[in-house]
């Protein structure tokens, strides 16, 4: 038996799905929720014979696709896409985003950037007051990531390599996962530009200015807010 916050991923990884369109490319992001998306759009094919094609952000979800029936594509063959469907780990009012519990933020980024609308599916725990919580993931090179991570560190957090049975955790794209818990960020946009700045630094786990509707779920319901 699922517990609660499973069975709310499940409905807002369902509801999700009922946005996709015949037709559509459809980015598809990582994570728990997301894996409810999946499994829903592979029923919505099977039963109403929808036509899309997915681009996954993770191993992972390209994994769920194979196994759920949802027909994948990339950016050689497409290099728009109608929609992104992705969880987060953080959601303020203004709809900015920490992401990359899952590490894999890079790939997300860029079918979120790819998307002429993003969607985020979370559960009411995710929706904060303002970031910072949890700790920031930036994915970084390998190469001197001592040095990336001290210098992310002048920016007043204490970064931490992210570990995974005792060695640094590699990502999709072979570089490593520093989170950095910064409490509370004031200002998102200025941090991330000043992070991004930094040489080793592949990309954030701030998403700013891109979600475009969030889909909530709560003990209440599902619950649908558009920027």
């Amino acid at each position: 038996m699922m517990n609660t916050q499973e069975q709310l991923k499940k409905a807002v990884g369902e509801k999700a799905a009922t946005f996709v369109k015949d037709g559509m490319k459809v980015g598809l992001g990582s994570g728990s929720t997301v894996y409810w998306l999946v499994r829903a759009l592979g029923e919505r094919i099977e039963q109403e014979g929808i036509q899309i094609e997915g681009i996954p952000s993770s191993i992972q979800t390209g994994a769920w696709a194979k196994e759920f029936g949802v027909p994948l594509t990339n950016f050689a063959e497409t290099k728009e896409l109608d929609v992104t469907i992705d969880g987060s780990d953080e959601v303020d009012p203004d709809f900015q985003l920490i992401k990359g519990g899952g590490a894999a933020l890079f790939r997300e980024k860029i079918i979120a950037q790819a998307a002429e609308k993003l969607i985020i599916i979370v559960d009411e725990s995710k929706m904060v007051d303002h970031l910072g919580a949890y700790a920031l993931p930036v994915e970084i090179l390998p190469f001197a990531w001592e040095r990336t991570a001290h210098e992310i560190e002048k920016l007043d957090c204490v970064p931490v390599l992210r570990l995974k049975d005792g060695e640094p955790l590699v990502t999709d794209n072979g570089n490593y996962i520093v989170d950095c818990p910064f409490e509370r960020i004031e200002d998102p946009a200025d941090l991330d530009r000043k992070i991004q700045a930094i040489a080793g630094v592949v990309e954030t786990g701030l998403f700013i200015d891109m979600a475009d509707t969030v889909i909530i779920g709560s003990s209440e319901g599902v619950t649908i807010k558009d920027k």
